[in-house]
């Protein structure tokens, strides 16, 4: 099964979910950081720029991801998608609630364990991603049809070229 949102046969959705996974993660650090590392405040704001920058990346990474959601037709697959938009729509939700808890100056144990929190859910998420992906073969073009299509794009450079020759 392709994936609807492609670019040259390339899924968008995994292209795109390596930012909000990259900046939360760092956030995370920048929060360990700042609660056990002398509370200087720009650690803080940091993690609150890169919290903000996955909650942007998601949005955009999400687009794509309804879009396959919404082509998938095996039950089964369905099932697992439908837990993988659940568990990665709870950890964008957790990170919002740590921006907010940031902007109101909440006690920094409080963005600290969200962000614990956001990280374990995306880490879950990404666990039912790479089952669609690697056990079900969401989005992954059969070997067969590879072998196919490459020879294809093989006898048309060859053509090409010995029309130019």
């Amino acid at each position: 099964m392709s994936s609807p949102a492609s670019v040259a046969r390339h899924p968008i959705h995994p292209m795109l979910v390596v930012f909000p996974i990259g900046f939360w993660t760092f956030s995370l650090v920048c929060d360990i950081i700042y609660v056990f590392g002398g509370r200087e405040p720009m650690w803080n704001q940091v993690a609150l720029y890169t919290a903000i920058a996955g909650i942007i990346g998601a949005a955009l990474a999400a687009v794509p991801g309804i879009i396959d959601y919404l082509s998938i037709d095996e039950k089964d697959m369905r099932a697992i998608g439908t837990r993988h938009l659940i568990v990665n729509s709870a950890a964008l939700v957790v990170f919002i609630l740590a921006c907010i808890a940031r902007l109101r100056g909440m006690v920094p144990a409080v963005p600290f364990a969200l962000s614990v929190i956001g990280i374990v859910l995306i880490s879950i998420g990404g666990w039912f991603g790479g089952e669609l992906v690697y056990v079900k073969g969401m989005a992954v073009e059969p070997a067969d049809e590879q072998d196919s299509n490459e020879r294809r794009r093989s006898s048309r450079r060859d053509s090409r070229l010995g029309r130019a020759v």
